[in-house]
């Protein structure tokens, strides 16, 4: 994610209004951030489509890393082969 420039990437919303096009195809193009305000707190921020699924994506792997280090504390893991085991039976109940 790029560094936000006060400048140009906080806006107030009738500006976001009046030129909402210029404004998303620079966020495309740019792939920056645009924060949009609304009596002068931020209200919003717009980012591209590309950039929001990377968030996403980071994200996700954030909460499975959790879920499995909070597993990992509470014993519940398991050997290579539970492993193999668990995956063997998982698959045949799909070819099912």
């Amino acid at each position: 994610m790029k560094n936000i420039s006060v400048t140009n990437d906080i806006i107030p919303v009738g500006q976001f209004k009046s030129s909402l096009a210029k404004y998303l195809k620079e966020i495309q193009e740019k792939k920056n951030s645009l924060i949009i305000t609304q009596n002068g707190k931020p209200a919003g921020v717009l980012i591209s489509p590309s950039e929001f699924d990377e968030l996403r994506q980071t994200k996700l792997f954030i909460d499975s890393i959790s879920r499995g280090l909070a597993d990992s504390e509470k014993g519940e893991t398991y050997t290579t082969s539970q492993l193999k085991k668990e995956l063997k039976a998982a698959r045949s109940k799909r070819k099912i």
